[in-house]
């Protein structure tokens, strides 16, 4: 492990750690969406305007007198507001950041107030490409507005302003949420007390926009697709929800991680000299697919991937990444994975120098895990370890800020 000490140009942690074994933990068990309308139109990166639309969100754990220990937690491409816990009468309805959030977990909800919110555009609950489009009586369909990772960020923060809260302990996302959790810090700098940036960018490269656009091109070029108008025709896009599933899941792995899993194994005892599923690893993305493709809407997969090509924080400041962070006040946790070839580490540490540059207190950490970018999905326990600690860290300076009523309750 390597840490540096605090400089001239700001407090800066760098930490290394190598493999080591899974963990498993309870999970906080059942619990229940909520959601919430709202009527003021929101303003979109476009020029468009959602006129009235609804959030669909999870709160865990319990908010304290003065709002002050809520932390915001804002998920990646296929996922939603059910970051932990499970649904009454649904054993396998984990949220899927469950390893990381609840009672005595690194983000334990003993102490702070969680929230996952779910996104406008989404396929979960919040207003999207399925709901009633006002203007026609008919589902949004293609004619929902492309939303940005900022739009998402200004509807979030509308719910804090509704549950009142002015300022987050902390804002967390991993990959696309990573995203998102430097956006607040860009946006909203005085309503952000830390930052946590795991497995992400601050833009993608010109590879990551091409995987996108293939993956793009497959649900398009579906013949039933119909122009992003499927719903009227009662029929689902399959076809090109799984090809899109499929070459997403192949960025998602490390090659180390795909030969340890699958290797060259054969389903069967020899080559078929077809065109069926041969090897275990065709059968295994096939069934990712095909899962995808029952859940998953088409026009959200769309909308959401287009978000992430558009993201780019320095793009306003002719490039300039430090520019673009310069009015950032939070804390700052960075973390990578070393075989996260779709967010490769060298993205990360261009966050970091960047607010280095800034004199912002940044720690950073990186995992060789040979998980590639599903990695921060996982129980890494030298991952959950930093984590911990740095919620320790965010709890600490909550509990100096105590009353001390408060503090004994706490």
């Amino acid at each position: 492990m390597y840490e540096s000490s605090p400089t001239a140009t700001g407090a800066f942690g760098l930490f290394v750690f190598c493999a080591g074994k899974t963990l498993s933990m309870k999970s906080i068990g059942n619990v229940k969406p909520q959601s919430m309308h709202f009527v003021e139109p929101l303003p979109l990166q476009s020029g468009a305007v959602l006129s009235d639309y609804t959030l669909v969100y999870e709160t865990y754990g319990t908010l304290n007198a003065d709002c002050s220990n809520a932390v915001l937690v804002c998920h990646a491409l296929n996922a939603s507001h059910h970051v932990a816990g499970t649904y009454e009468g649904q054993p396998k309805s984990t949220g899927w950041w469950d390893n990381m959030v609840g009672p005595g977990k690194p983000l334990d909800t003993n102490r702070f107030f969680v929230i996952g919110v779910n996104n406008p555009g989404s396929c979960f609950g919040s207003t999207g490409p399925m709901h009633t489009n006002p203007a026609t009586g008919k589902p949004y369909g293609a004619l929902f507005p492309v939303v940005t990772v900022e739009d998402w960020v200004h509807a979030q923060a509308r719910l804090a302003d509704a549950l009142g809260i002015r300022k987050f302990a902390a804002v967390m996302g991993g990959s696309l949420g990573g995203m998102q959790a430097l956006a607040w810090s860009t946006l909203y700098p005085d309503r952000v007390a830390h930052c946590l940036v795991i497995a992400s960018t601050p833009k993608l490269s010109a590879q990551n926009i091409a995987f996108n656009d293939v993956a793009r091109q497959a649900i398009l070029t579906d013949p039933d697709f119909h122009d992003g108008d499927f719903y009227a025709h009662g029929v689902v896009p399959k076809r090109g929800l799984r090809v899109a599933r499929m070459i997403g899941h192949i960025t998602y792995l490390s090659d180390d991680d795909m030969a340890e899993k699958f290797g060259r194994d054969l389903r069967g005892t020899d080559y078929q000299f077809g065109y069926g599923i041969d090897f275990e690893i065709e059968s295994y993305l096939r069934y990712q697919g095909d899962k995808f493709s029952e859940y998953f809407d088409a026009n959200t997969y769309l909308l959401i991937t287009k978000a992430l090509d558009y993201f780019d924080p320095a793009r306003a400041c002719q490039g300039d990444l430090a520019v673009a962070l310069s009015g950032t006040q939070a804390e700052f946790l960075v973390v990578s994975f070393t075989t996260d070839w779709r967010f490769a580490p060298e993205r990360s540490r261009e966050i970091v120098q960047a607010l280095v540059k800034n004199e912002r207190r940044v720690s950073y950490a990186e995992i060789d895990a040979p998980h590639g970018h599903d990695a921060f999905l996982l129980d890494d326990p030298r991952y959950m370890a930093v984590v911990r600690a740095y919620y320790e860290k965010v709890w600490s300076g909550l509990d100096m800020q105590m009353p001390a009523v408060q503090r004994e309750a706490a």
